[in-house]
């Protein structure tokens, strides 16, 4: 008679049998694009950063990056 295997079982033998993994995983975090473009500020739409991005190449508009002013 075979047993149902639970969930850590099959899991351990996916990885190889290693558990050492499960234990350091580290979740993946988006890269943080460093300036939106003024369309995509405006409207706080998410800028991929190229140099025409996305959202302007979409619609068919000039896509300018402007630094903002750090004052705070």
């Amino acid at each position: 008679m075979s047993s149902p295997q639970s969930p850590r079982s099959s899991y351990s033998q996916r990885t190889n049998g290693n558990d050492s993994d499960e234990d350091c995983y580290v979740p993946r975090t988006p890269r943080r694009t460093p300036m939106a473009c003024t369309f995509c500020r405006g409207r706080k739409l998410k800028c991929d950063g190229r140099s025409v991005c996305a959202n302007c190449n979409k619609r068919g508009i000039p896509c300018t990056y402007v630094p903002v002013s750090g004052q705070r």
